[in-house]
C-alpha cells in the first residue's frame, strides 16, 4: 500500500498496523468457490482443528439475508465516550474514528468493530466511504443504523443491534488494527472473515491453506452423500456410508 496521509481522528499510538499482511488471491477465491452455507462448512473445519472462531447469525445478524463476504479483517475498537451525549452534541464533539479505518482500507477488507451496544457504531455515510475505499462489508459487535442505505449501496453489515441513536456523541474510537473481541471470539487484524446468513467465521491466515483444503474434502464428501440421498439410498445405508465421524457404541 502506498503511503497515506492519516486523518488525525485518532492518536497514531492507537493505530497498530498501517498495512496488513496480504492474503493470496487463490485463498480468497478458493473459499468463495465453495458456494453457499460457507460459514457452516468452515465452522466444522475449525472445530476439527480446535479453534473457537465461529459466531451464529442469531448473535450478530445480517441486515439482509443474501449478504455474504469473504475478506480480510480490518479491526477497530470503540468504547463509551465519557462526555454526556447531549453536551457532546451541543459542542459538536465527536470521537468516532472509523473514518481512519476507511482511510487505511484496501479492496476486499471487512471492517470488524468491537463496538458499543445500543448506539450506532457505523451508519450510511460511513458505509459509503468504506465501500468507496474498497471495503466489502462490516461485522459490528454493537449497534448500527441507516440499514436501508447500507443495503442500497451493497454494503452488508452483521450487527448486535440496530438503532437510530448516533454514536457520534456517545462513542470513542480507541484502537485500529489491534486484536479485538467479537462476541467472545478473538480476532486478529488480517484474519480471513467468512460471513453469510448463517453466521461468521474468522480464520487465522497461518492456517487458511489447511482450512481451505479440509473444507474442499468435506464438501466433496457431502456432495457424494447428497447424490446418495437423491438416489434413494436407505437411511441405514446412509448412516453406514457417513464415514466422516464415528458413532458412539450403544450399551
Amino acid at each position: 500500500m502506498s503511503e497515506r496521509q492519516l486523518t488525525g481522528k485518532i492518536n497514531r499510538a492507537g493505530i497498530g498496523r498501517l498495512e496488513l499482511p496480504a492474503i493470496p488471491a487463490e485463498i480468497i477465491d478458493g473459499f468463495r468457490a465453495l458456494g453457499a452455507d460457507l460459514s457452516s462448512l468452515v465452522s466444522d473445519v475449525l472445530d476439527e482443528m480446535g479453534y473457537a472462531k465461529a459466531i451464529g447469525a442469531s448473535v450478530l445478524r445480517p441486515i439482509y439475508a443474501e449478504a455474504a463476504v469473504v475478506g480480510r479483517a480490518l479491526t477497530l475498537r470503540n468504547i463509551v465516550q465519557e462526555t454526556t451525549p447531549y453536551k457532546g452534541a451541543m459542542a459538536k464533539v465527536s470521537r468516532l474514528a472509523e473514518i481512519e479505518a476507511h482511510n487505511l482500507a484496501e479492496p476486499g477488507d471487512v471492517l470488524v468493530i468491537q463496538g458499543v451496544h445500543g448506539v450506532s457504531n457505523i451508519g450510511g455515510i460511513s458505509a459509503a466511504i468504506g465501500k468507496r475505499e474498497g471495503e466489502i462489508g462490516a461485522i459490528v459487535d454493537g449497534g448500527v443504523r441507516d440499514v436501508g442505505e447500507c443495503r442500497s449501496i451493497g454494503y452488508p453489515v452483521w450487527s448486535r443491534d440496530v438503532t437510530p441513536l448516533t454514536g457520534k456523541w456517545r462513542i470513542q474510537t480507541v484502537q485500529i488494527n489491534f486484536p479485538v473481541e467479537i462476541a467472545g471470539v478473538q480476532v486478529t487484524p488480517g484474519d480471513i472473515v467468512i460471513a453469510d446468513e448463517t453466521g461468521i467465521c474468522f480464520v487465522p491466515q497461518e492456517i487458511a491453506p489447511e482450512v481451505l483444503a479440509r473444507a474442499r474434502e468435506i464438501l466433496a464428501a457431502e456432495g457424494r452423500r447428497q447424490k446418495d440421498i437423491e438416489a434413494g439410498v436407505s437411511v441405514p445405508d446412509l448412516a453406514n456410508r457417513a464415514g466422516s465421524f464415528t458413532m458412539p457404541k450403544q450399551d
